[in-house]
C-alpha cells in the first residue's frame, strides 16, 4: 500500500479547503521594505510560494510600505532579487501604498459608523490610559466626538494641518477588552515624511493592523500566512473585515525560524551594519539571503533547509548545523573539485627532473617561476596530471593539473614526530599526492629559528594511477599545488558571527553585541591550482580537504578572493 504523503498543518488546511470546493487559492508574501531579507524570510517565501505552486494558485509580492521613515527602494530591489534567486516568481507586484486611497475611504466609513474617532492625546497619554492585562483602560476624553467633527478633523489631518503626533485616528472598540489590541487601537498617525513611492502626497499613514487585513481582502487572499507573533492580531484582523463587510481573507500562523548563534531581528541586523560590526547587509557572516548568497549558499540548499525545518505551531530553535548540512549536501553534488593550500609548506621532489634527463640539482633560482600561473621556466619539467572534477557527477569529466619539481602541501600534512595513526607525511614515510604519485620524505630543512621551511622528497614515477612500482600501499593522500604555477589569492574563513548559542541571552549590562565572535572572519593567503584563474564571481568549488568556497565580488584579476561557505566536517549529520 502506497504511503500517504505527510503534510504540515498549513498544507493540511489548504488541502482540506481545496477538497471542500475551495477555488482560486491566493497567498501573498508581504515584507516591509525596511531591511534585507534573512533566512527566516526564506522559510516564509518557500511556504507561501510553495502552497500556490502545489495547489495551482497564485502568490503575490506585496510590500508593506506604511512607514516611510524606515523604508527605501534599495530594500525593495533587494527583496525582489532575493525571491527570484530562491527560484520563485510572483503573480502580482503590489504595495500597501497602492491602496492608500481605499484605506482612507474605509477609515471614513468606520468614522461614519461610530467605530473610529480622532484623538488629540499624545502617544504617552494613550499608552498610560491603555490599562494593563489585569486592569481595564480609560476612555479618551475625545472618544465621544461627533461623526461630523471626526470626519472634519480626519480630513484636516490628511490635508497636513497638524504636526506629527498632534492627532491620531483610533478605532472605537472596547477599552476593557482582555485583548489589549482591542483597546481602541491606532489606525492612522501623522508623518510629514516623503514616501519612497507616493512622495509627499500623503502625510497620514495607516498602521499595520489597519492596512494588512484590508490589503489581503483587496487582493482576495484566501490564506494569509503569518508567523506566531501575529496570532494575537488575528481577532483585530477579522474585526476590521467584518465591520467593513469586505472579502473575508483569513489569517493562519506558524512558528518563525530561530537559529542557534544567529540574530534574526531586522533592527539588530541594521545595528550590526550601521555600527560597522559587519561589512554590510551582504556580509557573508550575516543571515541575510544576500549574505548567504555571497558566502556560497545555493538556492537549492536553502529550499531544502526550509523543507527539513518544516512548519510547526510552536516556536523552537533550529541547530545551525542543519543549515550547514543542507548546503554541504547540495554542493557535494554540484561543486567542482579543485586543489588549494592555506598553510603552505614547500616540498622539493628531488628526482622529478630525472624523468626527462634534466639536471635534478638545479639551483633554487633556476627553479623559480613567475607567480599567478604565468609560464614556468623552460628548464622546469611539468607533467599534466588528470584530476577528477566531481566524483558525484561522471559527466563533469577531468582537468589537467600541473605537477612540478617544487610543490606546496598543507603544513598540517607533515609532522616531524608524529603520533600513532598519523597517516600523512613524516620523515621516512610515504603518502600519495592526490591524483598523482607516491612521495617519500627524505630530508627536513629548517631555518635558523628551527622552523621547518622545506621538505625534500623523492617520488616513484611508476606509482601513478593509484599503483606503485612494487605494489606497496599507503593510507595517506594529501592535496598539493605546483609552486611555480600556483595562483596567489586570499581566503576568507568565516564562522559564526556570535560565540553564544543564543546571542539574546544577556546578563546585566550586556547586549547581543557583547557576544560578537572576534574570530568570525580570518583572512589568509591562498595558493590555488591554475584552473581557478577562470573562475567567475559566485562560482562555487570544493577545495579538497579544506571545504567549500565561493569566489567573492571583491576579487580582482591580480587577487582572486574566495569565501569559505562551510567546512567539510559535518557535526549535525553525526548527531542524527
Amino acid at each position: 500500500m502506497e504511503e500517504k504523503e505527510k503534510l504540515n498543518f498549513v498544507e493540511e488546511i489548504v488541502s482540506e479547503w481545496v477538497a471542500a470546493g475551495g477555488e482560486g487559492l491566493q497567498t501573498r508574501f508581504p515584507p516591509e521594505p525596511n531591511g534585507y531579507l534573512h533566512i527566516g524570510h526564506a522559510k516564509s517565501i518557500c511556504l507561501n510560494f510553495g502552497l500556490a505552486q502545489r495547489w495551482g494558485g497564485k502568490c503575490n509580492l506585496r510590500f508593506d510600505d506604511t512607514n516611510p521613515v524606515k523604508e527605501d527602494t534599495e530594500y525593495v530591489d533587494s527583496i525582489k532579487q532575493d525571491i527570484k534567486w530562491l527560484g520563485f516568481d510572483w503573480a502580482l507586484e503590489r504595495y500597501a501604498s497602492d491602496y492608500f486611497e481605499q484605506l482612507y475611504d474605509w477609515a471614513c466609513e468606520l468614522i461614519r459608523k461610530g467605530r473610529a474617532y480622532v484623538d488629540d492625546q499624545s502617544q504617552e497619554q494613550i499608552r498610560a490610559t491603555r490599562g494593563t492585562i489585569t486592569e481595564p483602560g480609560t476612555d479618551s476624553p475625545f472618544r465621544s466626538r461627533s461623526v461630523d467633527e471626526n470626519l472634519d478633523l480626519f480630513a484636516r489631518m490628511r490635508a497636513g494641518e497638524f504636526a506629527d503626533g498632534e492627532r491620531v485616528l483610533r478605532a472605537r472598540i472596547d477599552m476593557a477588552s482582555p485583548n489589549m489590541l482591542f483597546r481602541d487601537p491606532i489606525l492612522y498617525r501623522i508623518l510629514h515624511t516623503s514616501h519612497h513611492r507616493t512622495g509627499d502626497k500623503w502625510c497620514i499613514y495607516p498602521m499595520y493592523d489597519f492596512a494588512h487585513g484590508q490589503s489581503d481582502s483587496i487582493e482576495r487572499v484566501t490564506h494569509s500566512i503569518c508567523t506566531l507573533e501575529f496570532a494575537v492580531h488575528r481577532p483585530l484582523y477579522d474585526w476590521f473585515i467584518e465591520e467593513l463587510g469586505i472579502f473575508p481573507s483569513h489569517q493562519y500562523e506558524f512558528a518563525r525560524l530561530n537559529l542557534t548563534y544567529t540574530i534574526m531581528s531586522k533592527r539588530k541586523l541594521l545595528g550590526l551594519v550601521e555600527g560597522g560590526h559587519v561589512a554590510g547587509w551582504d556580509d557573508p557572516r550575516m543571515p541575510t539571503i544576500s549574505g548567504m548568497r555571497r558566502r556560497g549558499y545555493t538556492p537549492a540548499s536553502i529550499r531544502a533547509f526550509a523543507e527539513r525545518v518544516g512548519v510547526a505551531k510552536r516556536d523552537n530553535v533550529i541547530d545551525l548545523g542543519l543549515l550547514e548540512f543542507s548546503v554541504r549536501e547540495d554542493l557535494n553534488r554540484v561543486a567542482p573539485r579543485r586543489m588549494a593550500v592555506l598553510n603552505p609548506l614547500k616540498v622539493v621532489i628531488t628526482n622529478f627532473n630525472e624523468a626527462t634527463g634534466l639536471d635534478a640539482t638545479l639551483s633554487p633560482s633556476a627553479l623559480t617561476a613567475p607567480p599567478n600561473g604565468e609560464q614556468s621556466s623552460p628548464l622546469f619539467h611539468v607533467e599534466q596530471i588528470r584530476a577528477i572534477n566531481n566524483p558525484e557527477d561522471e559527466s563533469a569529466g577531468t582537468r589537467a593539473v600541473p605537477l612540478t619539481r617544487e610543490i606546496f602541501i598543507e603544513r598540517e600534512d607533515f609532522m616531524e614526530d608524529p603520533p600513532k595513526k598519523f597517516y600523512r607525511l613524516q620523515p621516512g614515510g610515504e603518502v600519495r599526492l592526490r591524483y598523482a604519485y607516491l612521495i617519500k620524505c627524505n630530508e627536513v630543512i629548517k631555518d635558523e629559528a628551527g622552523e621547518i621551511v622545506e621538505l625534500r622528497c623523492t617520488y616513484d614515477p611508476l606509482s601513478g594511477g593509484g599503483g606503485s612500482s612494487d605494489g606497496r600501499r599507503v593510507k595517506g593522500v594529501i592535496h598539493w599545488v605546483s609552486a611555480p604555477n600556483a595562483i596567489q589569492g586570499e581566503a576568507r574563513l568565516y564562522s559564526t558571527l556570535f560565540n553564544k548559542e543564543n546571542p539574546d541571552d544577556c546578563a546585566e549590562n550586556e547586549t547581543y553585541l557583547t557576544h560578537l565572535n572576534p574570530e568570525s572572519l580570518i583572512i589568509k593567503p591562498l595558493l590555488m591550482e591554475p584552473s581557478l584563474a577562470e573562475a567567475a564571481v559566485g562560482d562555487a568549488f570544493q577545495f579538497e580537504r579544506l571545504g567549500y568556497f565561493c569566489k567573492d565580488p571583491d576579487s580582482t584579476p591580480d587577487k582572486p578572493i574566495f569565501n569559505r561557505t562551510v567546512t567539510l566536517k559535518d557535526s549535525w549529520a553525526k548527531q542524527q
